[in-house]
């Protein structure tokens, strides 16, 4: 026997004495949700104490958006990216890697002592969410290859979503101090990193050739220069920084498109911009982002300060939109048969339209009960976007690209929640009173939810 033939033989006993248990559709359904969630109560963490944590760091008001920003920066930037790899190298392997890597830099965080060093690890935080969120719902496809089993596993993920959303701020809101949250949290993500590591399936794009690094390089760097000149903008777009990153901006798309033309297995294939789903999906994400989690990442803090609302009760009021909007997604699945996805996430978008514009007046009359209405509204509309804003992104792109095709779709729900965020601080900070400029922030909000609704509904 040839050493050859000896190394073969001795890598097929070790198979069979450690064979792989194929994918495990309970366990990968429950580690793939925990760490969805920890990574949206980690991105929804300073929402309510956003006015205690400026003043513990020093921040000015005109850097606050930084602080919010940080997450959806890195991403924005590698979720995409993250999804591609994923589908190259492994998806359990960068699901792995980016929940280990969010426990860390969650617990860095609560270590922090200035702006920009908070701001970093933010990004860093944005960039590990990138990795497991992307490559969760790839691990869930390989584990739940029928359409039945997909639409059930996609749903309870999507109902995960708005409870990380929702128990963050009650979480950071609740102790005494909100760096305890971040240690908190970052120790959950890391024990999800190790129960993952030990469960999870391998699964990988049955594609041959070598990934796309430069196209994932270029691509992730237009996309930190485009949210950087997004959040930088709300101090003057007539700024050169900001005209630099955007030219920036516009320069790396440019040679990322040449890139993926030319590639043998690229990113993302050019090809799916023909298919009517992907831009529904793509247009759902972006609006998502701007109507939706732009107004409500600020609305917390701007309670605190017009309507004098402790970090708690914000927390609380916040609950009712974030825990009807689980409560919802968690029970959405049932429409299925009964409505599209697409025009699922055009309800969503009016109801979410109709719900803040019943918000209209409450903070100028400084009465927090004549929002209930309008957040009850709005968190039925979230909870429908939640639901089928996965599922879409999943069905939109061929099975073995699954994990690119959701980070597509998160990739534009990102840009749009970091635009929509320092457009809404913009408005609401911008002269005048904080009454009149939450009133602007909420038209504006339902407005956008309004285009979104048509931009989903008119691709067919």
């Amino acid at each position: 026997m040839t050493r050859l033939d000896y190394n073969a033989t001795t890598t097929r006993a070790e198979r069979n004495q450690h064979p792989d248990p194929g994918p495990r559709p309970r366990a990968t359904l429950a580690l793939t949700s925990a760490a969805t969630a920890v990574a949206l109560m980690t991105y929804t963490a300073p929402m309510v104490t956003l006015p205690e944590m400026a003043a513990d760091l020093h921040t000015a008001a005109s850097a606050q958006a930084w602080l919010l920003n940080g997450t959806p920066l890195g991403l924005a930037a590698l979720l995409l990216v993250a999804g591609s790899l994923a589908d190259d190298y492994g998806r359990r392997r960068i699901f792995v890697a980016g929940t280990l890597a969010l426990g860390i830099t969650t617990a860095l965080g609560g270590l922090t002592t200035s702006t920009w060093l908070f701001t970093l690890t933010r990004v860093a935080q944005g960039a590990a969410s990138a990795a497991l969120l992307a490559s969760s719902l790839g691990l869930l496809v390989h584990a739940f290859p029928t359409p039945r089993g997909r639409l059930h596993a996609t749903g309870v993920w999507g109902a995960f979503v708005s409870g990380g959303i929702a128990v963050g701020p009650l979480l950071t809101g609740a102790l005494p101090d909100w760096r305890l949250g971040y240690v908190i949290l970052g120790a959950a993500a890391l024990i999800v990193a190790a129960l993952s590591a030990r469960t999870l399936s391998e699964s990988r794009a049955p594609r041959g050739g070598r990934p796309d690094l430069l196209g994932a390089t270029t691509f992730g760097l237009a996309l930190v220069a485009l949210v950087a000149a997004l959040t930088l903008g709300r101090d003057g777009w007539l700024r050169a920084p900001v005209g630099l990153l955007l030219a920036a901006f516009v320069l790396l798309m440019g040679v990322f498109t040449l890139v993926e033309r030319r590639s043998a297995t690229p990113m993302i294939d050019l090809s799916l911009l023909r298919r009517p789903r992907f831009l529904a999906s793509s247009a759902g994400g972006l609006f998502t982002g701007l109507a939706v989690i732009g107004l409500f990442s600020f609305l917390p803090a701007l309670l605190q300060r017009a309507l004098g609302l402790s970090a708690l009760d914000t927390a609380w009021l916040f609950l009712l939109w974030s825990g009807l909007s689980f409560g919802v997604a968690l029970q959405a699945r049932r429409l299925a048969g009964r409505i599209v996805p697409r025009h699922q996430l055009a309800l969503g978008f009016l109801l979410h339209a109709v719900g803040v514009l019943a918000m209209l007046g409450a903070i100028g009359a400084g009465s927090w009960p004549r929002m209930l209405p309008g957040l009850v509204v709005a968190g039925v509309g979230s909870g429908l976007l939640n639901a089928a804003l996965p599922l879409l992104s999943v069905e939109s792109v061929p099975p073995e690209r699954a994990a690119m095709g959701s980070g597509a779709q998160q990739t534009f729900r990102y840009i749009g929640s970091c635009a929509g965020v320092a457009l809404t601080i913009a408005l609401t900070t911008s002269g005048g009173s904080l009454a009149q400029g939450a009133n602007i922030a909420i038209a504006v909000s339902a407005g956008l939810a309004a285009v979104g609704a048509v931009s989903v509904a008119a691709w067919k």
